[in-house]
C-alpha cells in the first residue's frame, strides 16, 4: 500500500510517499480501508519534530473508511462497517489498523469525507465547549481563527450552549464566514489590537474564556482579554508554541486561570469516545453542525496541503485522498 513517511523531521519535503506492506489487525484492532484522511496542524507538529516520535513514522490523526478485517475478540465494529476515528497516527496512507474501541460508525447522512474532516476537530471543539469550559447561557468567549477548521466548529457549538462569541479572523473573507459560523462579534486582528476591541465590545469586563490555537502570536492580547478569574484556553501553537508564563503573572492579571488540554485525555475511554463523536457525527447528520471541506489532495500532493494550512490563508477543513 502506499502510505506517507517521515525517515527524518524537517520540512514538507520530509514527507515521503513510499509502498509499505499492508497491515494486518491483531486482537482488538480492525483493518480500515481509508477513504479520506484529515490534515491537522498536529499533523505538523510531528513532521517539524515539535512532537516526538521515533523515525520512520507515519503521519496523520484521522480518517475515515470501511472496515475490511478484524482481529480477535473485537465486538465493536464489523466488516463492512463504514467508520471514522482519530488520535491514532498513521492516516496518510491507503490503510491503517486501528484499536477496535476507537473506531465509531458513521450514521445515515455522514459521508466520509465528512467523517474525516469531523473527528479531530469536532471532538476537539466539544471537549472545550463541553468539558474544559462549559459554556451556559450568559458567557462570553473569545474564539480565534474563528473561520477555520476547529474555530468554525467550536463558534457553532459555543452558539447552541447560549454563549456570546466574539471571534478573531485575519481577513474580510474570513470574518464573513466566521459570521456565518454564528459569531455575534468579528475582529480582523491584523487591522485592530484584538484585546481593545474585546474590552469594548465586554464593556470594560472581559470574556469569560479565551480558546486560543494560535499560540505565541496571540498570548499576551489573549491574557489581556480576560475577565477576573477567568480561564485561558492555550490548544494550539499554529504561531509557534505559547511562552512560559509565571504563576504570579496570573494573579498580577486578575487571578487567571490556565489550562493546555487534548484530545486524547478527553476521550480515554470508549464511552466518553461515543458520547463526543455520536454528538458531533448526528448534529452534522441533522444539519445543526456545518461542516467547512475547502479543498481535497491527492496522498502524493499531502505536503502542499501541509503548506497551504500552515500558511493560514485556508478556511475550513483540508483533506487527503489516497
Amino acid at each position: 500500500m502506499k502510505a506517507i513517511l517521515v525517515h527524518q523531521p524537517g520540512g514538507p519535503e520530509a514527507l515521503r510517499l513510499e509502498e509499505v506492506p499492508v497491515p494486518q489487525p491483531g486482537p482488538g484492532q480492525a483493518l480500515v480501508k481509508i477513504a479520506a484522511s484529515g490534515v491537522n496542524f498536529i499533523d505538523i507538529y510531528f513532521r517539524t519534530g515539535l512532537y516526538k516520535a521515533d523515525p520512520p513514522f507515519g503521519i496523520g490523526m484521522e480518517a475515515a473508511g470501511t472496515v475490511e478485517a478484524i482481529g480477535a475478540g473485537v465486538g465493536e465494529v464489523s466488516v463492512g462497517d463504514r467508520v471514522a476515528y482519530a488520535m491514532n497516527r498513521g492516516s496518510y496512507a491507503e490503510y491503517g489498523v486501528i484499536p477496535a474501541w476507537q473506531l465509531v460508525r458513521l450514521p445515515d447522512g455522514v459521508d466520509v469525507n465528512q467523517g474525516a474532516a469531523a473527528m479531530l476537530q469536532g471532538m476537539t471543539a466539544h471537549y472545550l465547549s463541553h468539558s474544559t469550559y462549559p459554556l451556559r447561557e450568559g458567557d462570553w468567549c473569545l474564539i480565534h481563527a474563528a473561520a477555520g477548521g476547529a474555530g468554525s466548529l467550536l463558534v457553532q457549538m459555543a452558539k447552541m450552549r447560549g454563549a456570546t462569541v466574539i471571534g478573531t479572523t485575519s481577513t474580510a473573507e474570513k470574518a464573513a464566514r466566521a459570521k456565518a459560523a454564528g459569531c455575534d462579534h468579528v475582529i480582523l486582528y491584523t487591522e485592530k489590537d484584538f484585546d481593545t476591541e474585546v474590552k469594548e465590545i465586554t464593556n470594560g469586563r472581559g470574556v469569560d474564556v479565551v480558546y486560543d490555537s494560535v499560540g505565541a502570536s496571540t498570548w499576551e492580547r489573549s491574557l489581556n482579554s480576560l475577565k477576573k478569574r477567568g480561564l485561558m484556553v492555550s490548544y494550539g501553537n499554529a504561531s509557534g508554541p505559547a511562552p512560559a508564563v509565571a504563576p504570579l503573572e496570573l494573579n498580577n492579571r486578575g487571578s487567571l486561570f490556565l489550562t493546555r488540554p487534548t484530545l486524547a485525555h478527553h476521550c480515554q475511554d470508549r464511552g466518553e469516545l461515543l458520547w463526543r463523536a455520536s454528538d458531533v457525527l448526528d448534529w452534522i447528520a441533522a444539519g445543526k453542525l456545518k461542516i467547512h471541506i475547502e479543498k481535497i489532495y491527492p496522498l502524493i500532493e499531502a505536503a502542499q496541503a501541509q503548506t497551504d494550512l500552515a500558511s493560514r490563508k485556508t478556511s475550513g477543513k483540508l483533506l487527503l485522498i489516497p
